[in-house]
């Protein structure tokens, strides 16, 4: 079975307009339009007609101000039965685009005060900045919060002067400096997560930041890889990575992998991160001999809870140096040779730093050549990667969207892990259990500290099996205990716009105009099934437009991604998909079952990756024109998955076999491959590009999930009301839905098969 996984949106193909003596470039942006414009007014029929098209040609380009200037210019002359809805769709635009401008420049000006007074509050009163001191951390982090907030209020013309501004610029010195504390005391986490994090949003194109970020970023999750958590002790982590799995991984790469597989950066990436591994070591047991801390949760001695775990004494100065200095004496080895190094000479490689590390600093074997073969793979792509045998489980739960536990979605909100809805139908759902209901415990351990992945480890388990789980109903003073017997829980990949208390969901999103909405989370094997059956119960109510969102669909399997186009496509090419070697395989869709030829507009994001590029890049493909994408560029994955047990042992490697191609032969670039050669052309682009702000998608994930809340029916939350939003309300917090419903509005105006109501806004 070949599998896709992760992450965006096709280029419009531009070109020249030419009618009436008018000329439209259509190849930048919407205000691009009023050029070479003659005063020559339509003559004829056909030439008036021509005008609505074109117009209408605009809009689905994005361009509506250039469809606007049009009609503009065309009115008097035009008598056009389509005129009246052509305008209201223009005007219903202009209204969502001046609701935003106005949102965008009132955040701006309480932001812009928010900086002043805290300017003011600091004039004068400079100091030297401490991380011991939570005062400081929480007012750089404050500082840095209305910074972020500000640069991206800001019309890009004042992007660079708010940047510039001295305040400004003190205030990201400051992060650094407080930054560099962190990290001198083994706080990388610490110093990405509270002041890096922040400075990369407003220094998007500095590149030493973003070095220093993913240096701090591996340093903290080597730091995580030697912590114990309430799911699994570090020795438990790494129990059964052999260095013979890793071989077998490397021999499967050589004859499979979708390019040449080139060893000497898997080399040299694997060297780099085996001393940056002994570095932090070296650092957790060098603070641990000067302080001499205990207890702490965040002191080098919990830090090191690996090394005492196995009962082997932190390495010495003395140890790390030997050890550095021969990695060092390897990579020259690496280096030397003109024309690469092959396959022998990586394993030897490999068993050059095994060696070195007996005689240095002795980490356990396991954790070192899961080390070194993560970073190896990485080395080829982001989605080649070993699935140990603790990972093997969780994986495949991902991957098949099901599992035996209780039904239930959760959540950290404040800290605490919350039912955020129920699954209907599942073991959850009958138990008494709610939406909102804090889960204070899981069979008695205390889930305070425990992380979101922990916790789902908990509460599933084997069918047939109790958990007990402690909760917290608000308006109710005592905790009590409800247990749930788990069952084969499966999650559904298809959504409407709104959950009915019943767990009904909603699927047509605009009765007036019968235009329908389906989102699709995943794709799983059930997803063209479940597809099937909605598209079948909208048609049956008189759907005369869709709107298929695909907005965070991370993807899923290939042909799933296949069905749910060939539902929309009768004949043609799908996708392609080319591997290094052996046949390529394509796609072709079939005439039987294909559903009627209504507007379908498809959403997309930069959290649409892979399968969902697919479905949006295959069906907007020139060669058939079947959908218009709204929203954003996607997330540019480009490639085909394999996984495979050969590596054996319990262990299974799953590694980029192939790259894909939309009907017109098109490859859907990686983002990683397109940002080496500094372009942004990855992905799959958008016809009508909506971009997000970050407070307007927060506002429309809130929406959507506050619509998506299943509960049991007569729930009264403890006397908590549990919100559900209109349409009105869903589409003023989703801006993309909101075009997204216009373009197909649009289309049914366009082709006069029905009056657009006033009420569908």
């Amino acid at each position: 079975m070949r599998y896709l996984k992760f992450r965006m949106i096709v280029g419009v193909v531009g070109g020249v307009f030419l009618f009436a003596g008018i000329a439209l470039a259509a190849k930048t942006g919407p205000n691009d339009a009023n050029v070479g414009l003659v005063s020559r007014q339509p003559s004829s029929n056909l030439e008036k007609a021509d005008v609505v098209e074109k117009a209408y040609e605009l809009i689905y380009q994005g361009k509506f101000d250039a469809a606007d200037e049009l009609v503009k210019r065309s009115k008097k002359e035009l008598v056009d039965a389509r005129m009246p809805a052509l305008e209201k769709i223009i005007g219903d635009y202009k209204d969502i685009s001046v609701k935003r401008q106005s949102v965008r420049e009132k955040a701006y000006k309480e932001q812009m005060d928010e900086l002043k007074k805290f300017e003011a509050e600091k004039s004068g009163k400079s100091k030297k900045l401490n991380i011991d001191d939570s005062n400081d951390v929480n007012d750089v982090t404050a500082r840095l919060a209305i910074i972020v907030k500000l640069w991206e209020f800001a019309e890009e013309g004042k992007k660079d002067k708010l940047l510039a501004e001295p305040f400004v610029k003190q205030t990201t010195e400051d992060a650094k400096a407080m930054a560099a504390e962190f990290e001198a005391k083994a706080g990388w986490l610490d110093a990405y997560t509270v002041y890096y994090s922040w400075i990369q949003v407003i220094e998007p194109n500095n590149k030493s930041n973003s070095d220093y970020c993913e240096q701090l970023w591996d340093r903290a999750n080597i730091v995580a890889s030697f912590q114990d958590s309430p799911c699994e002790t570090s020795k438990e982590r790494y129990a059964g990575v052999r260095k013979e799995l890793f071989f077998r991984a490397i021999d499967v790469l050589n004859s499979n992998y979708v390019g040449p597989v080139e060893y000497r950066p898997m080399a040299n990436k694997a060297v780099k991160q085996c001393e940056l591994l002994a570095d932090v070591i070296g650092v957790l047991s060098r603070l641990k001999s000067a302080s001499g801390e205990k207890g702490d949760a965040n002191s080098p001695d919990k830090k090191l809870g690996l090394i005492k775990n196995l009962k082997i004494p932190p390495p010495g100065s003395k140890e790390v140096a030997a050890w550095s200095a021969g990695l060092a004496s390897i990579t020259g080895e690496i280096n030397q040779s003109p024309v690469g190094i092959n396959k022998d000479k990586f394993t030897e490689v490999f068993e050059k730093v095994m060696t070195l590390n007996e005689s240095t600093i002795q980490l356990p074997q396991e954790i070192l050549i899961a080390q070194f073969a993560e970073a190896a793979f990485s080395a080829l792509d982001p989605y080649t990667v070993m699935i140990w045998p603790r990972q093997v489980e969780d994986f495949e739960k991902t991957m098949t969207n099901e599992f035996t536990g209780i039904g239930i979605e959760i959540t950290k909100e404040k800290g605490r892990l919350t039912v955020a809805s129920l699954l209907p139908d599942t073991p959850a759902y009958n138990s008494g259990l709610d939406a909102g209901d804090v889960i204070e415990a899981v069979d008695k351990l205390s889930t305070k500290d425990m992380s979101l992945s922990c916790a789902v480890k908990h509460i599933t388990g084997p069918a047939g099996t109790k958990v007990a789980l402690t909760i917290k109903r608000t308006g109710e003073p005592q905790s009590r205990d409800i247990t749930i017997t788990r069952d084969r829980i499966i999650v559904h990949t298809i959504r409407g716009w709104k959950r009915t208390e019943a767990g009904k969901w909603l699927y047509m999103i605009d009765e007036q105009n019968k235009i329908g909405y389906v989102r699709i989370t995943n794709f799983s094997e059930k997803t063209f099934s479940d597809l099937e059956k909605v598209l079948v119960g909208l048609e049956a109510e008189g759907m005369k437009g869709l709107v298929l969102d695909l907005r965070f669909n991370a993807g899923g399997l290939l042909n799933s991604a296949v069905d749910v186009v060939d539902e929309f496509v009768s004949e043609g090419l799908i996708v392609s998909t080319r591997p290094r070697f052996g046949v390529w395989t394509y796609s072709t869709a079939k005439k039987e079952g294909t559903h009627p030829n209504y507007p379908l507009v498809v959403l997309i994001n930069a959290g649409s990756a892979s399968a969902s590029e697919i479905v949006a890049g295959s069906l907007a493909d020139p060669q058939h024109k079947r959908a218009i994408l709204v929203g954003e560029r996607t997330h540019g994955k480009g490639s085909v998955q394999s996984i495979t047990q050969h590596p054996g042992g319990g262990a299974q490697l799953k590694y980029t076999m192939a790259y894909y191609y939309l009907p017109s032969g098109q490859r859907v670039e990686s983002q990683d491959e397109m940002k080496k050669r500094n372009r942004k052309d990855w992905g799959v682009g958008p016809n009508v590009e909506v971009k997000l702000r970050s407070d307007e998608i927060k506002q429309m994930i809130d929406v959507q999930r506050d619509n998506d809340v299943l509960v049991k029916a007569g729930h009264n939350g403890g006397g908590a009301s549990l919100k559900k939003h209109p349409l009105e309300e869903t589409l003023a917090a989703d801006p993309q839905l909101a075009v997204g419903i216009l373009i197909v509005r649009s289309k049914l105006a366009q082709s006069g098969s029905q009056q657009l109501t006033a009420g569908a806004n």
